[in-house]
């Protein structure tokens, strides 16, 4: 054999060794709904195929999974959900596919909030998450957290990738670290008495706690809450009382509620925000950091008056 032949076999032999690392197929990942669809995908990049069961624009609160969603999850090599109750439909999907692979809670090591059922505490409330507020993502360090136990995750399931998941976990952070700092300057320079926001439902307190702002909503943690007539009365009335100009839609809820409260008071409602959904792909909350910095700038803004 020539000496170029043999060059020849040793660089065909080096790249069957390395081909299967990058040819391999992605982890298949299910995530229970589109944030954390991003924040895999952000740990994962081209190592996972990403499945969300709880779409953009949609509301996890009242999902019904679907016999296809029982296959993905059947076929699924890392299941990934938030817990502190919000997916209360997960237990019982995961029985049914006979699911016994690794699986994330991307709150565990969260500080949990305990839950509100609503603004006055004592409204009806059909279906609860039970003792702690589920919508941990709304502060950026506990995403941190969340980022963490995903690249933990990916590292059981890949043990290979784990180089590439702990490489991309360590640069996101410091986006996040980044994006916390640029909302709370965003928020500094308005006296801390100002900061009150009407949303529809209670999805904030951890924002709120994060950053120092004051949130106020008709629903409990949940959509599936229902708003006493009590409840919303005295919500007018303090809105009244204390001139809260904040008044807000989110995306996944019906703006009904909030349209009475804005004609009750007279204060317009300033737009929407994102809670437990991202937006479609190409609008201005198609990733976390997106919603993040879109809901700073439009409560800002909504808070100063302007």
């Amino acid at each position: 054999m020539s000496s170029l032949t043999r060059r020849t076999a040793l660089a065909a032999a080096l790249v069957a060794f390395t081909l299967p690392a990058h040819a391999a197929e992605p982890l298949r990942v299910v995530a229970s709904f589109s944030l954390l669809g991003d924040l895999v995908q952000q740990v994962g990049g081209d190592r996972v195929a990403v499945t969300t069961l709880v779409g953009p624009g949609a509301d996890g609160h009242v999902f019904q999974p679907t016999p296809a969603h029982a296959r993905q999850v059947g076929q699924a090599q890392l299941v990934v959900s938030n817990g502190l109750g919000y997916e209360g439909w997960m237990p019982r999907l995961l029985q049914s596919t006979g699911y016994k692979g690794p699986q994330v809670v991307t709150t565990k090591g969260v500080k949990p909030i305990a839950g509100t059922r609503g603004h006055n505490h004592d409204h009806g409330h059909k279906h609860d998450h039970g003792r702690h507020d589920p919508h941990a993502w709304q502060s950026v360090p506990n995403v941190i957290t969340y980022v963490k136990n995903i690249a933990d995750g990916l590292c059981t399931a890949d043990a290979a990738g784990c180089p590439a998941y702990r490489a991309n976990a360590e640069r996101y952070t410091a986006e996040l670290k980044t994006l916390d700092a640029d909302i709370r300057a965003a928020w500094a320079p308005i006296p801390a008495a100002q900061r009150k926001v009407i949303t529809s439902h209670a999805a904030y307190a951890y924002y709120g706690q994060a950053y120092g702002v004051r949130f106020l909503s008709p629903q409990g943690v949940s959509t599936e809450s229902e708003a006493s007539a009590k409840g919303v009365a005295q919500l007018v009335r303090q809105i009244r009382k204390e001139g809260i100009k904040a008044l807000f839609v989110e995306n996944i809820s019906d703006p009904r509620l909030i349209e009475q409260i804005g004609r009750e008071t007279g204060v317009k409602p300033s737009g929407e925000l994102y809670s437990d959904a991202l937006s479609a792909p190409g609008a201005d909350a198609e990733t976390y950091v997106r919603m993040m910095r879109t809901n700073t700038e439009r409560l800002v803004r909504a808070v100063r008056g302007d």
